[in-house]
C-alpha cells in the first residue's frame, strides 16, 4: 500500500508498533512508531512518540516548517551578497580600477543587512508548508537581485570617480548605495511584515545612519562624508535599483512563496 501510494505521487506516513510494521515504516516517507512498540519498529521510524500521544504532531510539523522556511529566507540574504560580491570582483578585475570597498566596509554592511537580521529571522515563526525546489527558488531571487545590486553600486562609484571625487569619498558613496539596496532586499525577504520586522529594519537603518554620523565610528570604518549632492546621488541610485528588484519580485517568478506566520 505504501509503494502504491508513493507511485501515484503521494507523501505517505505510516504508524505502527510491531515487528510486522517495520518494512512499511522504513519505506514510508514519514514513519511514526509508538514509544511502547517493539525495538525494531522504533529503530526504523523517523519519529517515535514516547508518550504514544498524537497530539504533539502539529507542533512537530510546525517546527519542521519553521526551520526549512527560515533557512530558505536566510539563504536568500547570504547568496544575494555572494553574487554581488562575485560580480564586483570580476568587474574590478577586468577594469583594473580600485575596489569600491575596504574589508571594514563589508563588515558594517554585512552586519546590518545580513548577520543581525539573519539571526533574528532564523528564530521567527514561519508555518509555510515545505516544498521541493529549494535551490531553484533561492537562485531565482539571489542571482538577479545580486547582479542589480552590483551594477547599481558600480555605477554610483564610477560616477564619483569620473567626477574626480577622492577615492575614500567615492567608496563612501558606494557603501551608501549598497546599503540602500541591501536593506530593501531585507525588507522583501521579511514579508509578510509584522511590527517586530519593522522595528528590525528601522534599527538597522538607524545603526547605519549612526555609523555615518558619529565621528569615531565614521573614522573607524573609514567613511569620510562626501558632499550632500553625492550622498543624494548614492541614495537615488540605490532607490532606483531597489525599485527594479521590487518590480522583478512582484512581476516575475523571482518571488519566493509567501509564508503563513503566527507573528
Amino acid at each position: 500500500m505504501v509503494h502504491a501510494l508513493q507511485s501515484r505521487g503521494h507523501i505517505v506516513a505510516m504508524t505502527g508498533d510491531g515487528v510486522n510494521d517495520t518494512l512499511a515504516l522504513k519505506d514510508a516517507d514519514v514513519g511514526v512508531a509508538m514509544g511502547s512498540g517493539s525495538a525494531a519498529a522504533r529503530a526504523v521510524a523517523r519519529f517515535v512518540l514516547l508518550a504514544n500521544d498524537f497530539s504533539v504532531f502539529p507542533s512537530v510539523v510546525n517546527e519542521g516548517r519553521r526551520v526549512i522556511a527560515n533557512v530558505e529566507r536566510v539563504a536568500n540574504l547570504f547568496l544575494t551578497k555572494t553574487f554581488y560580491a562575485v560580480v564586483l570582483a570580476l568587474v574590478v578585475g577586468i577594469g583594473r580600477f580600485p575596489f569600491p570597498f575596504l574589508p571594514r566596509h563589508f563588515t558594517i554592511i554585512s552586519a546590518l543587512t545580513i548577520g543581525i537580521p539573519g539571526f533574528v529571522l532564523a528564530l521567527s515563526q514561519n508555518n509555510r508548508r515545505a516544498m521541493s525546489g529549494f535551490l531553484r527558488r533561492v537562485l531565482r531571487f539571489a542571482i538577479p537581485a545580486g547582479a542589480i545590486t552590483a551594477i547599481a553600486t558600480l555605477v554610483a562609484y564610477l560616477i564619483e570617480r569620473n567626477a574626480d571625487v577622492p577615492l575614500d569619498q567615492a567608496r563612501t558613496v558606494a557603501v551608501i548605495t549598497l546599503f540602500t539596496i541591501a536593506i530593501w532586499v531585507l525588507a522583501i525577504l521579511c514579508r509578510p511584515m509584522s511590527w517586530w520586522k519593522y522595528v528590525l529594519i528601522i534599527a538597522m537603518v538607524t545603526g547605519f545612519i549612526g555609523t555615518l554620523s558619529i565621528p569615531g565610528m565614521r573614522n573607524y570604518f573609514d567613511l569620510p562624508l562626501p558632499d550632500p549632492r553625492d550622498i543624494a546621488n548614492a541614495i537615488g541610485i540605490g532607490i532606483v535599483a531597489a525599485a527594479i528588484i521590487e518590480v522583478g519580485w512582484r512581476m516575475t517568478d523571482w518571488s519566493i512563496p509567501q509564508p503563513a506566520t503566527t507573528d
